[in-house]
This record gives C-alpha cells, sequence and structure tokens, in this order.
C-alpha cells in the first residue's frame, strides 16, 4: 500500500521535475510569439550546462538569453534573425544542431570520410595478409629442397 502510494506521488510530481526554466515574468502575453520564443529556445545551447537548450537551463546566461530572444521577437524579429543575431554574438556553438556552412563542413562530412577511409584500410590490410601468388626464386626453391630433405632424414 506506501510503494502504491509513494508510485502515485511520484507520478504526480514526475512532470513538474521534467518542466522547462522559463520563469512566470519571461512569458510573453502573446501566445504566438511565446511559442515561438519556446521554439527558438529549445535550438539554443546554454553555453554554462552545454548539454541542455536554454529553455532547459537554470543558469542565468540561459536566462538572459531567453529574455533576449524575447525581446527581439516584441521587436519584430523573425525566428531566422532572432537566431542569426545570437550566433553573431556567440558563435557557432550555441547552436544544438550547428548549420551545413564552409566553417563546419569537417564536422558533417568527418564521419563519412572516416567510414570510407576505415573500409580502405580494411581491405588494404586483408589483402596484404594473403599469401602472395608469385613462384619462388631458385635460392628459395633450393633452400626449401635442402628443409624437405633434411625432415626425411629425421
Amino acid at each position: 500500500m506506501r510503494i502504491g502510494a509513494f508510485l502515485a506521488v511520484f507520478l504526480v510530481f514526475l512532470p513538474l521535475a521534467t518542466a522547462s526554466a522559463v520563469t512566470p515574468d519571461e512569458v510573453l502575453d502573446d501566445p504566438a510569439l511565446e511559442a515561438r520564443a519556446r521554439e527558438i529556445s529549445a535550438e539554443l545551447r546554454c553555453m554554462v550546462c552545454q548539454n541542455q537548450s536554454i529553455d532547459d537551463s537554470n543558469a542565468d546566461l540561459a536566462r538572459d538569453l531567453r529574455l533576449l530572444v524575447r525581446t527581439r521577437l516584441v521587436d519584430g524579429d523573425s525566428n531566422e534573425e532572432v537566431i542569426d543575431y545570437v550566433v553573431s554574438r556567440y558563435g557557432e556553438f550555441v547552436l544544438l544542431k550547428p548549420r551545413l556552412s564552409s566553417k563546419t563542413w569537417l564536422l558533417w562530412g568527418a564521419p563519412a570520410v572516416l567510414l570510407v577511409l576505415g573500409g580502405l584500410a580494411l581491405w588494404r590490410f586483408s589483402s596484404a595478409r594473403r599469401s602472395p601468388d608469385r613462384p619462388l626464386s631458385m635460392d628459395e626453391e633450393s633452400r626449401l629442397d635442402r628443409l624437405l630433405a633434411e625432415g626425411d632424414d629425421n
């Protein structure tokens, strides 16, 4: 009975543990703008936590960025303009999903390049382990004959 009650309380409070860090004083009055702000905030990395979006982080810098996003939206910026503004101030690292650009081509292309290089290395090493199909030289044949003759004597 006690376990059931504990489980019920746990399940009731579980959504509160995963709630975002947005405080009520940050929420915009316009639901459409607030939805856009939440969408943008979910794409931006907290520079303090680095594994969380600014929407999920309780860090002061994340709060400042959430307020900046909301201010820019109220001023009439599009989602892309807000993200470009934040990237211009903090760099591409602020994006949880980096864009494909000349600066990030290595990040996006490295897995494919490594896969091809690994395949070439496997092919090269596997072919190097095979015995060669060339005939024995005269010296090798005479040495082999001597070794076989010595083996027959024993």
